[in-house]
């Protein structure tokens, strides 16, 4: 290409000279510009920096825009992860709770046989320990299954004797190994809640305060309230500074382990019950003084009037003579079951599968898992009603699953989570038989 002034064939150094004439018209013409405009301005000292600070902001915006994307990406892995965890959780906890629950069964039934002092202990140590096994199975599926957001509430009305009967009957047994009077103020009220999720909340109030009460007493009860009905757990315990309070909710958090003795919690207890609470809707109250020991409530809505109060606990006579069918794919709950309900005096008969069973005459009561290969509890449960209509049925399951409970709830059957605690089931029976 031709410059203007300069021939076809000039040398490098005309060009070099007629490149520093032009740099100095254009400083020249910028000068002029500059010295044009008001006074503490430079148009194209402006217009440099300017152009500095708008390719500062892209390189900020593409750095921001590609943290950002990294970010979106680990939450998305981190969401995965966590619901990966629950489901693992789930599934690991259904694979464990299948021995824990035939343990329990065998232990319960132990316990209920003419045995010596001794071994009798050694049983109540057995089952003890157990119930350790069980508290921290429950406590991991618990917070993992909150922290995934997929524990669902099955809120209906009931009488509060069916919860804290059991609970009011487990924990007396446990105060009383730890050398503690245990207290409890029964009700006739209805509330509205998830009856399981519920029980979680009492039970762990209940364990936190047998497990840091040194001496004195644990007093279970209610207090009826104009927005509803406040469940109690007190203790005479060292009690809670105020300015732990809150800190006490938080996870991982544990208190001074009492009577020398190992505390094999995980520090999750009153988190869970917090989270729980918030998900019922429930409020919860702490009234503690150091020295002075601790008082928690939960407050829970009334129900709907109840057909029946329920049954008493300890009422054994009424199980004698029943004939139950018992359905589990698994030999050793069924062993565990039979031993379990034949110490109450009921002629239980056993089978992995429904074409298995020998049915014979009409049975009483029918107890069947929800996890049985290939089928289920609730098609088993349709087919043998098909025969009985009249059948009574207590649905088991390790799962806290809302649609299955409520699906149960919905053909007048039973309902009862793995691990199965005696009392629980011994409770559903007689409710079942009395209507």
């Amino acid at each position: 290409m031709d410059l203007p002034g300069v021939e076809p064939g000039q040398s490098q150094a005309a060009l070099a000279e007629e490149n520093a004439r032009l740099r100095r018209i254009c400083a020249a013409l910028i000068e002029r510009v500059e010295s044009s405009a008001q006074p503490g301005t430079a148009p194209y000292a402006a217009f440099e920096h300017t152009v500095v600070l708008a390719e500062q902001v892209r390189e900020r915006t593409e750095t921001l825009r590609h943290t950002l994307e990294a970010l979106r990406e680990a939450k998305a892995e981190a969401e995965a992860a966590n619901l990966s965890k629950s489901k693992f959780l789930a599934a690991v906890s259904h694979d464990l709770l299948q021995p824990l629950n035939a343990a329990r069964l065998f232990s319960s039934a132990l316990e209920s046989q003419d045995l010596g002092e001794e071994p009798r202990r050694l049983v109540r140590h057995i089952g003890r320990s157990l119930q350790d096994v069980e508290t921290l199975l429950g406590t991991l599926v618990d917070i993992s299954r909150l922290d995934a957001g997929v524990l669902t509430p099955d809120r209906g009305s009931f009488a509060v004797g069916e919860l804290l009967d059991v609970l009011a009957e487990e924990h007396r047994q446990l105060a009383a190994a730890e050398g503690l009077d245990f207290h409890y103020v029964p009700s006739r009220a209805v509330i509205d809640s998830d009856l399981t999720l519920l029980a979680r909340v009492v039970r762990n109030l209940l364990g936190n305060a047998i497990r840091y009460t040194t001496s004195g007493r644990v007093l279970l009860g209610c207090r009826r309230r104009a927005e509803g009905l406040e469940i109690w757990v007190v203790d005479s315990g060292s009690g809670i500074a105020e300015d732990q309070q809150r800190t006490i909710f938080e996870e991982f958090r544990r208190g001074p382990a009492e009577r020398g003795r190992l505390d094999r919690g995980l520090g999750l207890g009153l988190a869970i019950v917090e989270r729980i609470a918030g998900l019922l809707d429930h409020p919860l109250g702490l009234v503690s003084r150091p020295g002075r020991g601790s008082r928690f409530s939960i407050r829970i809505p009334y129900g709907r009037a109840y057909p029946a109060p329920p049954p008493e606990v300890g009422a054994e006579a009424p199980l004698r003579g029943l004939t139950a069918w018992v359905i589990d794919n698994d030999p050793e709950i069924c062993i565990g079951m039979r031993a379990l309900l034949e110490g109450w005096g009921c002629d239980a008969v056993t089978a992995t599968g429904v074409d298995d069973l020998e049915r014979g005459e009409r049975a009483d009561l029918l107890i069947v898992d929800y996890h049985l290969g290939e089928t289920d509890g609730l098609a088993v449960a349709a087919r043998l009603r098909r025969e009985w209509p009249e059948l009574p049925v207590i649905l088991i399951t390790a799962y806290h699953d809302a649609e299955l409970k409520a699906a149960a709830r919905a053909r007048g059957y039973g309902y009862l989570l793995k691990p199965v605690k005696p009392l629980r089931l011994k409770m559903a029976m007689l409710g079942l038989r009395r209507r």
